[in-house]
């Protein structure tokens, strides 16, 4: 069996030390002060890189560490968990990088992947402040010459625009655009003269207050022949590939961020008396931690999943990247809604519970949801592509083979074939078209384990949904024009679809190997995929299972793993510092 992919993050949290030690140099304290001054993080990102996170953005064929997305996806998810705005500062980088490990030459591959070992920022210059999310209005352009462009215009609300050193650029090297009219180029400013660019002043934001979210503007500046990625006039579909990658990075931040917020709101209402008893013994208290931590264990399966299918299903990551973008910030961002309530107050008050960090992970996360394709952007990806999904529903194809080796952790991934990575799934989806095997699977156990009943009707009512969505969308399939409201919902209904045979290949290939750790309560009769089915039937709007016990099983589970120091997930996994014990004084409500 493979060691397992979360083993490095592990490292990495050990590294980081303890964030609850107010001296420490990447503590929730230190955090927060650099949040009030609208600092960025220079010093924290210096000590990453002394650790060696560079090396994890650049592939192991490029002369880095970075095996495979998985083991990606735990660093920044451990990264994320301390600080939103340290993750989304030096984890840009990678963003940045993406577009040469997916079209770049070799030569190129090797240049970017030893400067970023090196400690080179990287950026990745798409948007206009015109234009937005709509590529192909950009205005930056390349004038040809001998050698190679001078580029001109502007790129604004670009992360790390004035730190980074390097910037993948969309650039429209035919003046008539089009699908067809812009190439990606890689501008290095350390080898422009100084008159050939500025920067824009950085954008005060409402969270991630430190990083730099800013602009560059260019004047003739000279990019030479080499700068070049891929083809020339490339470019929209080299980025849109890299896009697929690094949306489903992005899942990193919103686990890290569903993380912070539900220890948070855990130690809340385990410290918090109202009348004789904590919050947290208080029932509905119990039941809204309980359905949050259930979204964040089925949105840690979701992501684990799609960081696997980078590898193993790479020719339809045009579903996978859409699903999990438009289901990751969303669902988290739900989840971090319904603490709130629990918190009351103190989710907004700085100084108070915890320092007020939990308006901070709160007011970061937001953005999570606008990087690298805003939630409407990820539908209509996913309502652009009914045709196929629908054909490949009726039909049984697409790689159901790919999906199988995601669901196995034992299984070895092999190393991403960016060659693979298509803008449409033509045989449409794996995932759903093996969803019947592993409800038939989950059947034939209950059969024999009379605890996975409850679990194996949930999943055949999940298959009769599944159904009837992809029925809705035979009906809206090959929209021209205005894409109508239903067409939104209906993509939403098939992302939870997806997520929940997402779940059910995960448990049913990989319970077994959870058998003698400590997160062995979760998948044991099949705890966590109850609630996470359960969760997933209520966001479809069908009646509930009715099974509350799941949610009190996970309640119980979080706050065992909160006292002893590892953190609530679906992999064993300890954290760094003390233990936690609720606080020996809790503030009363009194009448």
């Amino acid at each position: 069996m493979r060691e397992p992919a979360h083993r490095g993050a592990e490292e990495l949290d050990g590294f980081l030390g303890d964030p609850d030690d107010p001296s420490g140099w990447f503590s929730h304290a230190r955090c927060l002060e650099l949040d009030e001054r609208e600092e960025f993080p220079a010093e924290i990102c210096r000590r990453l890189d002394d650790w060696g996170l560079p090396a994890y953005y650049v592939p192991v064929e490029h002369g880095g560490r970075l095996p495979d997305y998985e083991r990606l996806l735990h660093l920044m998810r451990a990264v994320a968990r301390r600080d939103l705005t340290v993750a989304v500062g030096h984890g840009k980088t990678y963003l940045g990088a993406v577009c040469v490990w997916v079209a770049g030459t070799p030569e190129q591959a090797a240049r970017l992947g030893a400067d970023i070992q090196a400690g080179v920022p990287v950026s990745l210059g798409l948007t206009e402040r015109a234009h937005g999310s709509d590529l192909l209005a950009g205005e930056v352009h390349g004038v040809a010459g001998a050698d190679g462009w001078l580029v001109s215009g502007e790129k604004w609300l670009i992360n790390n625009a004035t730190r980074g050193s390097v910037l993948s650029l969309l650039t429209r090297t035919d003046p008539a655009g089009g699908p067809r009219g812009f190439s990606v180029l890689l501008v290095d400013k350390r080898e422009l003269d100084k008159d050939m660019y500025r920067h824009l002043p950085k954008v005060h934001t409402h969270g991630i207050r430190g990083a730099d979210i800013s602009g560059i503007a260019f004047d003739a500046a000279r990019a030479d022949r080499s700068a070049l990625v891929g083809a020339e006039g490339a470019g929209l579909e080299v980025v849109l590939k890299a896009l697929q990658v690094t949306r489903t990075m992005c899942a990193a931040l919103s686990l890290g961020a569903a993380d912070h917020g539900l220890r948070l709101a855990l130690d809340f209402t385990q410290e918090r008396e109202l009348y004789g008893r904590t919050l947290g013994e208080l029932p509905q208290a119990r039941r809204t931690l309980g359905e949050a931590a259930a979204d964040v264990l089925l949105h840690e399966a979701l992501a684990t999943v799609a960081a696997r299918l980078v590898h193993t299903q790479t020719d339809e990551m045009s579903i996978t990247a859409a699903v999990t973008k438009y289901q990751l910030p969303s669902g988290t961002e739900n989840v971090l809604a319904r603490l709130t309530r629990l918190l009351g107050a103190r989710a907004f008050l700085k100084g108070v519970h915890r320092g007020g960090m939990f308006q901070k992970v709160e007011r970061d996360h937001r953005i999570v949801g606008l990087f690298d394709g805003n939630t409407l952007v990820n539908l209509n990806s996913l309502v652009n592509q009914f045709r196929s999904l629908v054909r490949g529903r009726r039909r049984g194809t697409g790689d159901t083979a790919g999906a199988r080796a995601a669901y196995d952790l034992s299984v070895p991934l092999p190393p991403l074939q960016p060659g693979r990575l298509s803008l449409v799934a033509r045989h449409g989806s794996g995932v759903l078209a093996g969803l019947d095997e592993s409800v038939d699977l989950l059947s034939e156990l209950a059969k024999q384990r009379p605890e996975l009943v409850p679990v194996a009707e949930a999943a055949r009512r999940i298959a009769a949904v599944t159904d009837r969505v992809h029925d809705e969308m035979e009906g809206l399939q090959g929209l021209i024009g205005d894409v109508p409201p239903a067409a939104f919902d209906t993509a939403r209904h098939y992302t939870l679809c997806h997520t929940a045979a997402v779940c059910l290949g995960l448990w049913t290939h990989s319970a077994s190997l959870f058998a003698g750790t400590g997160t062995e309560a979760l998948w044991r009769d099949g705890l966590w995929l109850r609630a996470a089915l359960d969760r997933i039937l209520a966001r479809l709007g069908e009646p509930d299972t009715g099974d509350g016990e799941a949610y009190d099983a996970l309640v119980d589970h979080l706050i065992t793993t909160r006292r002893s120091g590892e953190l609530f997930s679906l992999h064993p996994y300890r954290l760094p510092g003390a233990s936690h014990r609720p606080a020996a004084e809790a503030t009363t409500v009194r009448n």
